[in-house]
């Protein structure tokens, strides 16, 4: 069984926040040597390899950053400890660390979070926004709790992990005041011709949406895509075009960004999920968010 040594531990866990020996040795008043040596040595005793040279560059390893999650909790509590012993007052805190992929609305993200803020315990949200591949890498490496997202776990994907469906709602259209007014009567006849922002590729909305066009055989002119849902809403709301939003936030998006609804279909549902490493909810955070989805914003 590897015994850890914490003092080179502690050594691996400031090169990896530094990205380089030089930069932490600097850090920890150690030459670089002396320092390679400690990070071999751990290595070593560790039977796993934390590095590896790409070039004339260090790199870490997939090994090296789930080590490098687990010292970033461990050394955390460590300086808690320190000033517990002196101020006499506790600053721990439960952390949930959360990944918000790019095609969840911002204001959507935030309603499905907010609950977790108002539990007993004290919480200290950590969130994180990418690609969905990206966050399904880092929970894979425990350094995220929980993943939002528009769709469930994909079946390619190389993490055991489950998803749990938080709700759905249709979908809202909407836009500037004066393309609200000119485009709202007759809807969804009057969207024929009219120019259309559409969420990005990886949206899951994105082909419903178009099928559902489809249908009701109206050719919009998509004028603009975009990946970043907030970006959408902003070219929205200066007047480039109609937009969509989730239902269940249109009212807070017509507040933030002084826009109106046109319409809404119940056909084009929105579905939003958590993805997690737990069959179950035990996170104190995780449960008040899933609770919260399910009798108040999707209700």
């Amino acid at each position: 069984m590897p015994r850890l040594n914490y003092k080179q531990l502690h050594q691996f866990w400031i090169v990896a926040k530094a990205g380089s020996i030089r930069e932490a040795g600097e850090q920890l008043n150690l030459a670089p040597q002396t320092l390679s040596g400690q990070i071999a040595a751990l290595e070593q005793s560790l039977g796993v390899m934390l590095f590896e040279r790409v070039g004339r560059r260090l790199e870490i390893t997939e090994t090296g950053r789930m080590v490098a999650s687990y010292a970033d909790e461990m050394f955390e509590i460590g300086n808690e400890l320190e000033t517990v012993l002196s101020t006499g007052q506790s600053a721990r805190s439960l952390t949930f660390r959360v990944g918000v992929a790019q095609v969840v609305p911002k204001s959507l993200a935030y309603q499905l979070l907010a609950p977790a803020l108002k539990i007993p315990e004290q919480v200290r949200i950590v969130c994180r926004e990418d690609k969905l591949s990206v966050l399904l890498a880092e929970l894979a490496l425990h350094r995220l709790d929980l993943v939002l997202t528009d769709r469930p776990l994909p079946s390619e994907a190389e993490v055991r992990a489950y998803s749990h469906k938080l709700g759905e709602c249709g979908t809202t259209f909407l836009a500037s005041p004066n393309l609200a007014q000119r485009y709202r009567k007759g809807f969804p006849s009057s969207l024929d011709d009219a120019p259309l922002l559409i969420p990005g590729a990886e949206a899951a909305v994105r082909p419903r949406l178009l099928r559902w066009l489809d249908a009701q055989r109206v050719r919009p002119q998509i004028c603009g895509e975009f990946d970043d849902g907030a970006l959408m809403k902003a070219f929205g709301a200066a007047g480039a075009g109609v937009f969509i939003a989730p239902t269940a936030v249109a009212a807070e998006v017509e507040r933030i960004y002084g826009v109106e609804r046109i319409g809404e279909s119940a056909d084009i549902q929105e579905r939003y999920y958590a993805i997690s490493t737990q069959r179950r909810f035990t996170h104190p955070a995780l449960q008040a968010m899933s609770e919260a989805a399910r009798t108040q914003l999707f209700a």
